[in-house]
C-alpha cells in the first residue's frame, strides 16, 4: 500500500510486479525474522521476552519456512525476469543494507546508541516502499525539483511514522506482563509523539497543497496513522497485548483513503 501511496503522489505508474515483489520479499524476511527470532528465544532464558507471533511461527516453522523460501524465490524470479538492468544496482544497495541490518541483529551485536532497531526498520522498510516511485521519476526523466515535495519529503515523514510504529509496539510490550496481562507503568510517549508528529504532517500538507496536492492527501493519511497510534497509546489498557500490536500495524493502511481520490487530485 505505501509503494502504492508513493508512486501516486509522485505521479508515477508502477508495473504490477513491483508491490508484489515488495511484498514477497517483505514477508520472507518477516517469516525469517521470526522464525530466528524464536529459535534464539527457546534456547535462552530470552524465552519469557518472546510473544504470540514467535510461538506461532515456531510451531508452524514446517509449513512457514518452505513458504518463505517458495516466496524469495519468486521474489527472485521477477527480478531476473522484469526489473530493468538500471533498477538492479540501487535495489542492490538497499538489499544488502537490509541484508547487514538482519545480519546484526541475529549476529547478537549491539547496535551503536544513537542507532536503534526501531529507526532502522523505518528507514529501511520505508525506502524499499519509496524506491519504485524514485526509479520511476528517474525513468520519465523528472526534473529533480519536484522530487522533494513529490517523493523526499513524504518518504521522511513515512519513515519517521514507522519508527513510531516500531517504537510504540516496542515500549507497549515492555510495559505489559506477558504471564499475568498485567500492564506496569507507563514509560512510553507514544501519545505525544504521535500528536506531534500528526500535527508536523498537517503542516507540511499545508505547504504542499497549492503545488504538490496529491503529497499534500498523502501526508494527510500519513497524520492520520500518526493520531490513530496515539489514540491506541491512550486507550491501550483497554486492549490485550496482542490486539494492540495487530491495531498498530493496521492504522497504518490510511492511504486506502487515497484511492477515491485518484480521479480527482490530477
Amino acid at each position: 500500500m505505501w509503494s502504492l501511496a508513493f508512486a501516486w503522489a509522485a505521479g508515477v505508474r508502477l508495473p504490477l510486479w513491483a508491490p508484489v515483489l515488495l511484498a514477497l520479499v517483505a514477508w520472507s524476511v518477516y517469516i525469517g525474522d521470526r522464525l530466528l527470532d524464536a529459535r534464539r528465544g527457546l534456547r535462552s532464558p530470552e524465552r519469557r521476552q518472546l510473544r504470540e507471533r514467535h510461538f506461532f511461527h515456531w510451531r508452524h516453522r514446517y509449513a512457514l519456512l518452505p513458504l518463505a523460501v517458495a516466496a524469495a524465490l519468486a521474489a527472485a524470479g521477477i527480478v531476473l525476469a522484469f526489473m530493468p538492468l538500471k533498477a538492479r544496482a540501487p535495489n542492490s544497495l538497499l538489499a544488502a543494507a537490509a541484508l547487514a541490518y538482519f545480519s546484526g541483529v541475529h549476529s547478537g551485536r549491539k547496535l551503536p546508541r544513537l542507532v536503534t532497531k526501531e529507526f532502522l526498520v523505518g528507514m529501511i522498510f520505508t525506502a524499499g516502499c519509496a524506491l519504485p516511485a524514485w526509479l520511476g521519476l528517474r525513468a520519465h526523466g523528472a526534473g529533480t525539483a519536484m522530487w522533494p515535495w513529490a517523493l523526499v519529503v513524504p518518504a521522511i515523514y513515512f519513515a519517521l511514522l514507522a519508527w513510531l510504529n516500531c517504537h510504540g509496539i516496542g515500549q507497549w510490550e515492555l510495559e505489559s506482563g506477558r504471564e499475568s496481562g498485567a500492564w506496569r507503568p507507563r514509560v512510553a510517549g507514544v501519545q505525544s509523539l504521535g500528536a506531534a508528529l500528526a500535527l508536523a504532517g498537517l503542516i507540511l500538507a499545508c505547504f504542499a497543497l497549492d503545488a504538490h496536492p496529491r503529497a499534500a492527501a498523502l501526508m494527510i493519511a500519513g497524520a492520520a496513522s500518526a493520531l490513530l497510534l496515539a489514540l491506541l497509546d491512550r486507550t491501550r489498557s483497554r486492549l490485550t497485548p496482542l490486539a494492540l500490536r495487530a491495531l498498530a500495524d493496521l492504522v497504518l493502511l490510511t492511504p486506502l483513503i487515497l484511492l477515491p481520490l485518484q480521479h480527482i487530485l490530477r
